[in-house]
């Protein structure tokens, strides 16, 4: 009976071990399945933290693509903008294609301008804010044969002078120098009137029409119109005020690829001078090359060079706007941090 008794105690043991065991595997095999349900959402959140969402922006250049909008051509081809969020489509300028026009209008979220081009839309109710410059400086000058140059402004006096009717710059001069012996003519991009005439005097641009010249077998030099105090910032960063308020995050972004974009263009112009001849294939690689390497001074020299590219002063700004008010270009002077910011430069 004992025997009996000893048995059926050992059976119930062993029944209430298989129990506990069973369960012990049911909560090991449920902290398992909790732990893959966790990792598995973690996963979730990091490939969702990952994937961005890419931003279409289009960007309108101040001309024809050439060598001055070489960081933009670099930060595209290194894939800048994708790494920042962002699909971009450059769209040309030209002489019928205004990109203050475009961006005010909402038909682009970016556009390229020359600083005294922006002051002048404000005056006309386009409030836009400028947020980088490619350039520190302008390249605008006087082109004349060499030895037959000027000293001076005032020199330009009893000579004919190939200039735009109007451009801005002509008529600073006039405020500053007493210019009543010049002989103006129009200028038309054509050097044809020029070129023979030894005396003669035209409009350019450092980075191109001396390179044409050159083609020509003209010998000649330049004299900078910033020598005679008007300097406004070239191939400037702008939106308008109301897309920057709403949409800072992608005006960084696009800020941020914009500058890195042109620190790689530093070093490798050659190649992107190629992508840029794909958009303009009016224009010879030798040209791009000229431009990319007379205007490397204005795009990294200067303030650039102590405070990176795009940098931009308070007093620039405040200056030009107060030579626009002075030609009467502007109904009033207002406070140069209304029209352009360093906040979204990359530090």
């Amino acid at each position: 009976m004992k025997s009996l008794k000893t048995l059926t105690f050992l059976v119930m043991m062993m029944a209430l071990f298989v129990i506990l065991a069973a369960c012990s595997e049911t909560e090991t095999g449920g902290e398992s399945a909790g732990t893959e349900t966790e990792s598995s959402s973690s996963t979730t959140e990091e490939v969702s933290e990952e994937t961005t969402e890419v931003k279409d922006v289009k960007l309108v250049l101040n001309w024809f693509a050439k060598a001055q909008h070489g960081g933009v051509y670099a930060a595209q081809e290194n894939g800048l903008f994708e790494e920042n969020g962002l699909n971009l489509t450059i769209e040309p300028g030209g002489p019928q294609v205004s990109s203050i026009n475009m961006v005010a209008s909402g038909n682009a979220e970016f556009g390229l301008a020359h600083a005294d081009q922006i002051v002048v839309a404000r005056n006309q109710g386009i409030e836009l804010v400028a947020v980088a410059t490619a350039m520190q400086g302008s390249p605008q000058a006087f082109m004349f044969h060499k030895g037959h140059g000027i000293e001076d402004f005032e020199d330009l006096n009893g000579r004919k002078v190939y200039i735009q009717p109007g451009i801005t710059y002509w008529e600073y001069l006039k405020t500053q120098y007493d210019l009543s012996g010049v002989e103006e003519l129009a200028y038309t991009g054509q050097h044809v009137n020029f070129i023979p005439d030894e005396e003669a005097v035209t409009q350019a641009f450092l980075t191109s029409e001396p390179y044409f010249m050159e083609l020509e077998g003209v010998e000649v030099e330049t004299k900078l119109i910033a020598e005679a105090g008007y300097d406004p910032y070239n191939v400037v960063l702008y939106v308008t005020k109301d897309y920057l308020e709403e949409n800072e995050e992608t005006v960084r972004a696009f800020t941020k690829a914009f500058v890195e974009g042109w620190n790689l263009y530093e070093d490798s112009y050659e190649e992107i001078n190629k992508i840029i001849q794909q958009d303009n294939p009016d224009i010879e690689i030798e040209s791009l090359k000229f431009e990319a390497e007379s205007q490397a001074d204005f795009v990294y020299g200067m303030d650039a060079a102590e405070n990176g590219v795009g940098y931009m002063t308070e007093e620039r700004w405040a200056t030009l706007i107060q030579q626009l008010n002075d030609l009467k270009l502007l109904d009033e002077v207002f406070d140069a941090n209304e029209i352009f910011t360093n906040d979204y430069l990359p530090e």
